[in-house]
């Protein structure tokens, strides 16, 4: 069973993601700031991440930074999931090392297929 770790703030949109990996097979490993998700993204190697951009503690794009930089893998796949939506944001993300961009509000219906199509074609 595949292992993903969320990286979310928002207890309403952590038990909605986690509600949908689980109801697909995924085991899901909760975080609620950026500095647990380090943690939990270097103690538990899950095979992905879904990582919120907007963390009380330190922005998701230091939190990225340093799973990239870490004894995580570096190549774990890391799928930001914001609402944090301006022109050019998911380029800059995907630049700054993100695999895919996924926007809030989800779509429960739509966002397993968007993370199934983004971990076939990292």
């Amino acid at each position: 069973m595949p292992k993903a770790l969320i990286i979310e703030d928002t207890p309403d949109n952590m038990e909605l993601i986690r509600f949908i990996l689980n109801k697909n097979g995924v085991e899901t490993i909760g975080a609620e700031n950026g500095r647990k998700g380090i943690a939990l993204a270097e103690s538990e190697l899950p095979d992905f991440i879904i990582l919120d951009i907007q963390l009380p503690d330190i922005n998701g794009t230091e939190v990225l930074q340093a799973i990239r930089r870490s004894k995580a893998d570096g190549k774990v796949p890391i799928i930001a999931m914001t609402s944090y939506a301006m022109s050019g944001d998911r380029e800059k993300l995907l630049a700054a090392g993100c695999n895919g961009y996924i926007e809030k509000p989800i779509d429960p219906v739509m966002v397993m297929e968007q993370i199934r199509e983004i971990l076939m074609n990292p």
